[in-house]
């Protein structure tokens, strides 16, 4: 049985990812952080349908805490197959309104989170000659947003270093890439309005907002054996919207 950690996981994206390598046999590591009601209640419902779930509260933007988790991992199942390092932060605000301690959170949980977890997992990986990783980053990763520059800028990090450490990796069999979300309904996006809902509904190629499960059914393909051959990509799920 494979095992994977899911960074972020108590809620949003990161739980339906939890629930789909669950569903699919996985030890599943569902890491939190803040949300541990969510967290222990999301462990209970899985545990009760019979699937291996383990929670385990961390901070994995600090490096102690994410060593923490992934001994906690190994204790409990032996390795690491799969990592998704899905945990992350939003901000709409202006840059000249922005503090340091806002470019401080953003980056710390966004990118360094991500360095963190990787270097730690990577040993074992290589170890073994096997492994995925999956990086959530964003469509504003990609292409920026106004009035989000701060989290632009981190979730491109995000796919720059992605690039740079599967090439890193690749010669010891394991893949790297990254998912890039455009508009899920999430509780992230909750503030959004019906009206702005519309708009990017309209600009969807698809005609549709994004769900939590579109994510997870593309994290499982990614770390599949049938992506075998895929390292080093940013796949784009959003429906078509601003391509």
């Amino acid at each position: 049985m494979k095992t994977a950690i899911i960074t972020g996981a108590s809620r949003g994206i990161g739980a339906e990812i939890t629930r789909l390598f669950a569903e699919n046999g996985y030890n599943v590591v569902l890491n939190y952080n803040h949300s541990e009601k969510e967290a222990l209640l999301l462990e209970s419902e899985l545990n009760k349908k019979g699937f291996s779930v383990l929670a385990v509260k961390a901070n994995v933007s600090i490096f102690s805490e994410a060593q923490k988790l992934v001994e906690a991992t190994v204790k409990a199942f032996g390795t690491v197959d799969v990592l998704v390092n899905n945990a992350g932060v939003s901000q709409i605000k202006i840059l000249i309104d922005t503090s340091e301690e806002d470019y401080q959170n953003i980056f710390d949980i966004n990118i360094k989170s991500v360095i963190n977890m990787c270097k730690i997992v990577a040993p074992i990986m290589t170890s073994e000659r096997n492994g995925k990783i999956i990086n959530i980053s964003s469509i504003w990763g990609q292409i920026g947003a106004s009035c989000e520059s701060l989290y632009s800028a981190s979730k491109a990090a995000v796919i720059g270093f992605s690039k740079a450490l599967s090439k890193e990796l690749g010669p010891s069999n394991i893949n790297v890439n990254v998912v890039a979300p455009g508009y899920i309904e999430t509780e992230m996006n909750a503030s959004i309005d019906e009206k702005t809902k519309e708009s990017i509904v309209n600009e969807t190629s698809l005609c549709r907002l994004g769900t939590t499960r579109d994510i997870a059914e593309m994290v499982f393909f990614l770390a599949s054996d049938r992506s075998s051959f895929v390292t080093g990509q940013v796949i784009g799920v959003n429906g078509g919207w601003l391509n």
